[in-house]
């Protein structure tokens, strides 16, 4: 049971945003989230939107860096990747 966070690479509100995402449990990954501070507002669908200033405060804690397709795989492989609807 780990979680992942990817680097700040994605564009978004002016700032730069990571994803972290759990290979578990969503259960794991919100009180992750909660113990880092990120409010719930920021889940969707399977992960959470990190801001790049939080990305080390998310390390610190314990969450795994790992690139983007490493992140999507790992996601995919637990079972919790939740695919936008067209």
């Amino acid at each position: 049971m780990t979680v992942y966070i990817d680097p700040p690479t994605w564009p978004g509100h002016g700032r730069m945003w990571s994803h972290l995402v759990s290979d578990a449990s969503f259960g794991e990954l919100h009180a992750f989230a909660e113990r880092l501070g990120t409010p719930r507002r920021a889940f969707e669908r399977d992960h959470y939107d990190v801001p790049a200033e939080r990305y080390a405060d998310a390390v610190a804690l314990g969450a795994v860096e790992v690139d983007s397709r490493e992140l999507v795989s790992r996601l995919t492989a637990a079972g919790l990747r939740r695919r936008k609807r067209g």
